[in-house]
């Protein structure tokens, strides 16, 4: 099945402000890993958040990490946030 990828405006937002390789990057691993199977976990890719009943899933791209939503065959990225930021974000947006 394949998946609509959608993205919040603060996802949006941070897609913007990264360099362009680190972007390319990103829009590769999203596309590869969130379009036909996001919800299988993969080793240390892909993992399933606990804790938090939002965001549910966790993708790791080098030192960035993209927080998203899994429902009803939509993919909604919430945001996509540097390795040491991850406490702070989680902090403030995880339910």
């Amino acid at each position: 099945m394949r998946y609509e990828i959608l993205l919040a405006p603060e996802a949006v937002e941070d897609f913007r402000s990264l360099k362009a390789n680190a972007r390319a990057e990103v829009r590769d691993a999203i596309e590869r890993h969130l379009r036909y199977q996001p919800a299988e976990t993969s080793g240390s890719r892909i993992k399933r958040l606990r804790g938090v009943s939002k965001p549910q899933f966790r993708l790791r791209v080098g030192d960035l990490r993209v927080f998203y939503d899994v429902d009803d065959g939509e993919v909604r990225v919430l945001a996509i946030v540097a390795k040491d930021e991850i406490q702070e974000w989680l902090g403030r947006v995880g339910k």
